[in-house]
């Protein structure tokens, strides 16, 4: 018999293994498929080697291929995503996270990748009801339909809630077999696993884009509007995900840098910015963002930098302070008191 074969959206998450494995263990052939947009947290932090802890942790998405049994396939679309995060044609959710936008996108990008590979069929973990935004029961049918994958998208986990696909019509999956799964509670996948035997998987609840996360999309707002335009380089993404972002001026940034695996990173970017270096104590690296218009400004930012510093109690800290494209200087600074440290200057 003719072994069908299909791709499944693997994001390392409970839902996206659960699907791949119910299709796989149906007798079809099932390769799994990661599009990198550069706001995933887990690549981000691979890409950099910066771990929360410093403790490195594993690719989720790769973890859940192996599992399973399957090929993982990872396809970078930072360039092609910039204009589903710029421009939206469905709208933001809660913060800077165009999640329907992104979903007909990846789908579409699947659909794409299918007809390249000789696959049948993409599958994905979507569950009906889960999410605000993209797991509505009448926008699963936008996707499809936006995406141009239309009945070659199946959803095994909510499969019985919607209308049956060509892979269920054609007999190449067994609709029977598939689930009814509804809602945001994840009782019904955490049974399945446990059913399985798979006991160690990403938190259930969660999601790996930044996007998402309230305080990454702050920094990304304030950054189109000071920048005066909606656009971005993978290096900022890189860099909004690092360190603390201190706007103590209107006209300048500082990003300073919390832990030594940070600073070994931040360090690589000196020649693009300028940047500021403790000497006398050991202490962050703090690049600048913006224009410093004086000395004023400079030993603004070299105070701040040495109350982050190993010296923040010193009477004076010796900074290195290097404007982009100039000779460095050093000069010492009295650490700036906390309580002169205003939190409207986080972003």
């Amino acid at each position: 018999m003719f072994q069908r074969k299909a791709v499944a959206l693997i994001s390392g998450g409970l839902d996206s293994m659960l699907a791949a494995r119910l299709i796989k263990d149906q007798g079809v052939h099932v390769e799994g498929i990661t599009f990198f947009t550069g706001f995933c947290t887990g690549g981000l932090h691979h890409i950099s080697g910066v771990y929360k802890g410093n403790e490195p942790k594993r690719n989720d998405a790769a973890w859940v291929c192996e599992q399973i049994g399957i090929e993982h396939h990872i396809v970078n679309i930072v360039e092609e995503y910039k204009d589903i995060v710029i421009n939206p044609k469905h709208g933001y959710g809660a913060h800077l996270n165009p999640c329907l936008d992104c979903k007909i996108f990846m789908v579409n990008k699947a659909r794409e990748w299918i007809r390249e590979h000789g696959f049948d069929f993409i599958i994905t973990g979507e569950v009906v009801g889960q999410r605000p935004k993209s797991q509505r029961r009448e926008t699963m049918p936008v996707i499809a339909a936006e995406s141009g994958a239309d009945d070659l998208l199946l959803r095994p986990l909510s499969a019985k809630l919607l209308p049956e696909t060509l892979p269920e019509r054609e007999g190449w999956v067994d609709r029977d077999k598939l689930l009814d799964i509804h809602g945001r509670s994840r009782k019904v996948q955490m049974a399945l696993a446990e059913q399985w035997g798979i006991k160690d998987y990403a938190q259930p609840a969660g999601g790996c884009c930044v996007l998402t996360d309230e305080n990454y999309s702050h920094k990304l707002q304030d950054f189109w509007s000071h920048r005066n335009r909606k656009d971005y380089e993978f290096d900022d993404i890189m860099l909004l995900n690092m360190g603390r972002h201190l706007r103590p001026r209107p006209h300048f940034k500082l990003m300073i840098s919390r832990e030594e695996p940070e600073t070994r990173f931040m360090e690589g970017y000196r020649k693009s910015y300028g940047h500021i270096k403790t000497v006398s104590h050991s202490g962050p690296i703090t690049l600048i963002d913006g224009d410093m218009r004086g000395d004023e400004d400079w030993e603004l930012a070299a105070r701040i930098t040495a109350r982050f510093s190993k010296g923040r109690n010193a009477e004076t800290v010796t900074v290195r302070i290097q404007p982009k494209g100039e000779e460095p200087r050093e000069i010492e600074v009295p650490p700036l008191p906390p309580e002169m440290i205003e939190k409207s200057w986080y972003i």
